[in-house]
């Protein structure tokens, strides 16, 4: 058996680290700037977000695509 790297550069990343790290670099104000989701704008939290984010596919989609953008611009 050989041990096979997973293709999603999200593998082993948690939904979390992602929220977490973008609050980091941008802020509340820019992450609802950015991405316009209630939960970012008003009484932003992680854990409300996070709430959110789970059950809302279309948003969870947006912010995955910003990390993703954020972590090539930050690589290179």
């Amino acid at each position: 058996m050989t041990d096979q790297k997973s293709k999603d550069p999200l593998h082993g990343i948690t939904l979390e680290m992602i929220l977490t790290q973008l609050v980091e670099r941008y802020g509340w104000g820019e992450m609802g700037r950015i991405i316009r989701i209630r939960c970012f704008n008003n009484d932003a939290s992680i854990k409300s977000s996070l709430q959110f984010l789970r059950r809302t596919p279309w948003a969870r989609n947006k912010v995955e695509a910003l990390y993703l953008w954020y972590k090539r611009e930050t690589a290179g």
